[in-house]
């Protein structure tokens, strides 16, 4: 059972920042970030610009409950500029890469994968492509595609697809959910890919899901150098 809540960011890169962004976030900021807020870097990733908007990066945060996030933006909050001073430096260093983003906090399905469970599975670790998914859901309906996702789990792992978390957004309708796919190599990518558009068991879960998921966008990640999901060493 997974209760734990999830900070997940989308980075806008300034021109050629990015892979000092991931080092900063991961290496810079990782230690920091665990023993001084309680956060937990799951993954940090470099957006295929063929896939999706580029130069980009995705963060994903793992916190042990929402008192520990609420502590942790404490720090933040109540601080002149909503800035810790501590991280003036850190933040000085950061926007030199980043130009911002938009971020979302997230709540696990129960079957999701916790950061632990994520370090030891070696479908997750070292996998070569993240497939990103963000659904649409019909308002209040989130915990219900949710809920038929993880009769779909065990279908899409013959297609080589492993999943690595599935969540849906807070502070809203309840109307989006983000579910994070490892694959193994590219390869493996192309048939899942050769996959969605010809598998009758593809086109059984998207009917299903019909009337649930409104409409869903893809797109590919690859993990930064230190990231967990890399070196299945938290950073």
């Amino acid at each position: 059972m997974n209760n734990k809540v999830y900070l997940h960011e989308i980075v806008d890169i300034i021109l050629q920042g990015r892979p000092k962004y991931m080092d900063h976030m991961t290496v810079g900021w990782g230690p920091t970030g665990r023993e001084e807020r309680g956060m937990s870097c799951v993954g940090v990733w470099g957006t295929l610009g063929s896939t999706a908007r580029w130069p980009e990066v995705t963060n994903l945060w793992e916190f042990d409950s929402w008192d520990a996030m609420a502590a942790s933006y404490g720090f933040e909050a109540n601080a002149p500029g909503m800035q810790d001073a501590k991280l003036k430096v850190w933040w000085d260093e950061a926007q030199k890469y980043r130009s911002g983003g938009f971020d979302r906090i997230l709540r696990p399905a129960p079957y999701s994968p916790t950061l632990a469970e994520i370090t030891k599975n070696k479908n997750i670790i070292g996998a070569k492509v993240f497939y990103h998914e963000r659904i649409t859901i019909r308002p209040g309906q989130a915990r219900t595609y949710l809920d038929m996702l993880e009769e779909w789990v065990p279908v899409a792992k013959t297609l080589g697809m492993h999943l690595m978390g599935a969540y849906r957004s807070t502070m809203r309708n309840d109307s989006e959910c983000i579910v994070i796919w490892a694959i193994r190599e590219w390869a493996d990518w192309a048939k899942v890919e050769i996959a969605m558009d010809s598998d009758p068991r593809v086109a059984a879960w998207r009917r299903r899901t019909t009337g649930v998921a409104l409409d869903w966008f893809s797109h590919l990640m690859v993990s930064a150098p230190h990231s967990t999901t890399k070196t299945g060493i938290i950073p």
